[in-house]
């Protein structure tokens, strides 16, 4: 069964995603402690492909409060992500065309394991935002037009 932990919620928001793609990512034990007390920020997260490698940037975890000080660290440092060579050079492929990134989307827990859902994205402008908030408006009147008729 899987159980949301984190959702990066303004990425949909944010962002036209293109595709997803899931992703193991290496934690240590108070990190993932943490994430299950639900202290993580997937807000201005982004994954970047290094010398074959596939990292996450910015994804903020916060400390356990029971965890030793040995075992604690920055609560931003880059995490690698656990991923085939094939997708590593799919995503390599798909950044590389202009205007696109990869953004992690939410993690969850899943078997044992905390994935990341990873998605292949391009920006929206601020046009595209405003006429999708307009079009939301529009369909929740409608809604709402056509339950009042149905109580009548």
């Amino acid at each position: 069964m899987d159980r949301d932990l984190v959702i990066n919620r303004k990425a949909r928001r944010d962002y036209n995603i293109i595709k997803t793609l899931e992703a193991g990512i290496v934690l240590l034990g108070s990190e993932v402690k943490s994430l299950k007390e639900g202290k993580g920020s997937l807000e201005g997260a982004f994954a970047r492909i290094e010398n074959g490698e596939a990292f996450l940037y910015q994804m903020n975890i916060s400390p356990y409060e029971k965890a030793p000080t040995y075992a604690l660290r920055d609560p931003k440092s880059p995490r690698k992500l656990l991923l085939h060579k094939k997708e590593i050079g799919e995503l390599a492929g798909a950044i590389s065309r202009q205007g696109r990134t990869i953004v992690p989307l939410k993690l969850y827990y899943r078997r044992g394991k905390i994935k990341v859902l990873l998605g292949i994205a391009s920006g929206k402008s601020q046009v595209d935002k405003r006429e999708k908030i307009k079009e939301q408006e529009s369909q929740r009147e409608i809604s709402r037009i056509l339950k009042r008729r149905r109580e009548f």
